[in-house]
């Protein structure tokens, strides 16, 4: 299937064309979306904040499991939620420079997220062990890169 034939096929997509069709089923999908983002975000800020250490001392042994368990929902909603957006313009969001710096910023910042959880900084600093410089390093590029796609998501809209 070439690129072309993928777009074609995403625009006719059932859920794209329900999306056309409704306000309303759109404004639902959009502030599911919107949800899902607040949760990866709410998720995630504080997480990466605790890892720098510029909170107080929770318990990275409570907060990082459930914390990442909850940025790891909100990113599963937050990509079906915009698959189905996408779906509604596909041809005219593959062409918004914003999208595509969103999409990898998205792709970054979940291949850092994974490299994170797979570490063994991360089994250490969970274990009440001292959180590593490499560890805070991914905590900061977290930071930026989810912080940099959720902007690059608002200013889809303006372009």
């Amino acid at each position: 299937m070439s690129g072309a034939e993928l777009v074609e096929w995403i625009a006719g997509w059932p859920v794209g064309a329900a999306l056309r069709r409704s306000a309303i089923l759109y404004l639902v999908v959009n502030a599911a979306h919107v949800l899902a983002i607040g949760l990866l975000i709410g998720a995630i800020v504080p997480l990466d904040l605790r890892l720098l250490g510029l909170v107080g001392p929770a318990p990275l042994e409570v907060l990082g499991p459930f914390l990442a368990r909850a940025a790891a929902v909100g990113l599963a909603l937050a990509v079906v939620t915009g698959l189905c957006l996408f779906s509604v313009r596909p041809s005219a969001y593959l062409t918004n420079p914003a999208l595509l710096t969103k999409l990898v910023l998205l792709a970054v910042g979940t291949l850092n997220a994974l490299s994170v959880r797979v570490s063994t900084a991360w089994s250490v600093a969970l274990a009440g062990g001292a959180v590593a410089l490499r560890l805070r390093a991914q905590a900061l590029a977290s930071l930026v890169t989810w912080l940099g796609a959720l902007l690059a998501g608002r200013w889809i809209g303006f372009l």
